[in-house]
């Protein structure tokens, strides 16, 4: 009898520390899920407040946009009247920003300026494939700077940030506008490459085209005009800052319009996250209970 209890008592003593490891494993786990649970759920209230504060600046970039968009139309009615001529001397100024968290808002047009130095089929200047592939460059934005530099470091010119921060101004457009014809780069046309606002949930890379002063001077629509060379040279001018300014303004749009796009399917993944590591994190901790009672059943049943 004696010799029976022993062994009994020896069997439950094997079973329970067989199981603690195991125990210990699982609490270990169930802690890793549940910080990781907690980190989660933190980063889908960042995402989420991201996602309205987006909101809330798409309004304003919208309208704001719609304002740009008549000096872009001021600007189109001029040019309609100008020959076009292919060739010659391209600026390519490619319009981004400096903040992320916004899809491929940047590569977009980064992507574009490339096809369009190789003059691919895909190329955003659909009528022009005679650019010069040492074509200069203007980058406005840091994101889309540092993906240029490295394909294009050598064309590059000129380089501006802080443009944009906030919704863009004419004033903004202009102070570019006056450093880039103060830098002394020679050019016959200036092409600007954007994000074309599409709708509140898509965008596309277009190119807009800027004649120079030397093609207002060219163009028999404005030869029946008597003008002095100061006005043509100040409507070139002008026309640069304008159109400048209406891609600056659409391309904020599409920024804020990617970026409440992005943070949506961040929060919508994480919101995923969390239901998957929920259930796992509950399967672990019955898993927990569960050997716990059949640890209590064995050594109740032995004794």
């Amino acid at each position: 009898m004696l010799a029976r209890q022993t062994l009994v008592r020896a069997a439950t003593r094997a079973s329970a520390s067989a199981a603690a490891p195991q125990q210990a494993r699982n609490m270990a786990t169930l802690r890793e899920i549940e910080l990781r649970l907690k980190s989660v759920r933190n980063i889908e209230k960042i995402t989420k407040s991201m996602k309205m504060i987006a909101s809330t600046k798409l309004a304003k970039a919208q309208r704001a946009m719609n304002a740009g968009k008549e000096y872009g139309l001021a600007n189109s009615e001029v040019f309609d009247h100008v020959t076009d001529t292919t060739g010659g001397t391209k600026l390519f100024i490619v319009v981004s920003s400096d903040k992320g968290l916004c899809g491929g808002i940047h590569s977009s047009v980064s992507k574009a300026t490339r096809r369009a130095l190789a003059n691919s089929p895909e190329s955003p200047l659909e009528h022009d494939k005679s650019v010069d592939p040492a074509s200069p460059l203007v980058v406005i934005g840091d994101k889309s700077k540092q993906q240029l530099l490295r394909v294009a470091s050598d064309n590059l010119r000129l380089t501006f940030n802080q443009i944009g921060r906030d919704i863009p101004t004419f004033a903004d457009a202009a102070a570019v506008a006056d450093l880039i014809i103060r830098s002394g780069v020679k050019y016959d046309s200036v092409v600007l490459i954007y994000n074309k606002f599409v709708s509140a949930i898509s965008y596309a890379p277009a190119a807009v085209q800027v004649k120079g002063e030397e093609a207002l001077k060219a163009s028999d629509a404005f030869k029946t005009y008597e003008n002095e060379d100061d006005a043509t040279k100040d409507l070139a001018e002008f026309s640069l800052a304008n159109a400048i300014f209406a891609a600056l303004t659409e391309g904020h749009a599409c920024e804020q319009s990617a970026r409440r796009n992005a943070m949506d399917s961040a929060s919508k993944n994480a919101t995923d996250m969390i239901a998957s590591l929920q259930m796992q994190y509950n399967r672990g901790r019955q898993a927990a209970i569960t050997n716990e009672l059949v640890d209590i059943i064995t050594g109740a049943s032995a004794l």
